[in-house]
């Protein structure tokens, strides 16, 4: 799950960190200056730069945030090619996923 920066402190309060784990989550925040716990999402970052904002000049701060979750709900986590899927789609892979389960 992606957190914003303005949500970080709640994000590290004791409270919300046993509510997610009491749910099964599984928490990862190592600390300041490690580049490997952040790797994963700055590389969902750089695909969403490159395929979507790069020469994007948007009119408003509200059209970006539109456009962008548009983006990530509407086409990178449903449909989007991933490698680590063998390059299907999720939607194609869980299809497949629920096929051979029957």
């Amino acid at each position: 799950m992606l957190r914003r920066p303005v949500e970080s402190a709640q994000y590290c309060s004791e409270a919300y960190q046993k509510l997610l784990t009491g749910r099964g989550f599984i928490l990862s925040m190592s600390g300041k200056g490690n580049c490997y716990d952040n790797a994963m999402v700055e590389t969902v970052f750089k695909t969403i730069k490159s395929e979507l904002i790069w020469r994007t000049a948007y009119r408003s701060r509200q059209q970006a945030e539109a456009e962008i979750s548009q983006y990530i709900d509407g086409f990178y986590n449903p449909r989007r090619r991933h490698s680590a899927l063998g390059y299907m789609s999720p939607i194609q892979f869980e299809s497949i996923a629920l096929q051979l389960a029957a």
